[in-house]
């Protein structure tokens, strides 16, 4: 098939409303949005703690909270395969091959992310903010709220950022999935199949979708930015 045939074809699935194109996105979505409402609290609640908190093995957990972000999706991918199948610890939940056990992959994925950038977030706000709010009599978790709320533009950039990695992720999807169509078949997966197969044009279709996430997702961010720029000039 010509490249101009498949961009066509592509076209026309997209504006055509198949089906099963959109039943691949709404798996994507549906997994990644429910990965990121788990691993977000905790995150946040976790990258506070180490912001603010001075423990034994603080650096360490700087250190291992960094270096997750460079985990390849695929290798954590294997980890979780490991962990759900029958011989595996977890293997009583039957997660494996389910859209369950790409949700348990995406918050694995999300939550170094997550931590990462409110970790920076929480460090780069004013210190004299929570020393007021203690000062004043606040309870720790209004302080903690009151810390958040200053530092909330990063926050919002780490949840954006964290979808983006999510819902463009293959190895984990893949391997915890098992690709399977109408259940655990999304956006990436799809595509690899389509391409192995050599029928371009559901992966050139569901890529201008993938695209056009990221595009959305860079412009939330560029205005997240500056918001937090407009704010900064306004104080």
């Amino acid at each position: 098939m010509r490249l101009i045939d498949a961009i066509r074809d592509a076209f026309v699935l997209l504006f055509s409303g198949d089906a099963t194109l959109w039943q691949i996105v709404w798996i994507s979505l549906k997994t990644t949005g429910a990965g990121l409402a788990i691993a977000t609290p905790i995150a946040v609640l976790a990258g506070y703690a180490i912001a603010t908190h001075h423990f034994t093995g603080r650096r360490i957990a700087i250190w291992l909270s960094q270096a997750a972000l460079s985990l390849p999706t695929v290798l954590i991918g294997l980890l979780l395969y490991l962990m759900l199948s029958r011989q595996g610890p977890w293997g009583g939940l039957e997660w494996l091959f389910t859209q369950s056990g790409i949700i348990a992959g995406q918050v694995l994925i999300a939550l170094p992310v997550l931590i990462a950038f409110t970790l920076a977030a929480v460090q780069a706000a004013d210190p004299r903010l929570a020393e007021t709010a203690i000062t004043l009599g606040a309870s720790r978790w209004r302080v903690m709220l009151t810390v958040l709320f200053e530092a909330r533009f990063g926050v919002m950039a780490a949840i954006i950022n964290g979808f983006g990695r999510v819902i463009s992720e293959v190895g984990c999807a893949l391997m915890v999935g098992g690709n399977i169509a109408g259940e655990t078949r999304t956006i990436t997966t799809a595509i690899a199949l389509e391409t192995s197969k050599g029928e371009f044009s559901q992966g050139i279709a569901l890529g201008m979708v993938l695209v056009a996430f990221a595009l959305a997702i860079n412009a939330a961010l560029m205005l997240v930015q500056g918001d937090a720029r407009a704010t900064r000039g306004m104080q």
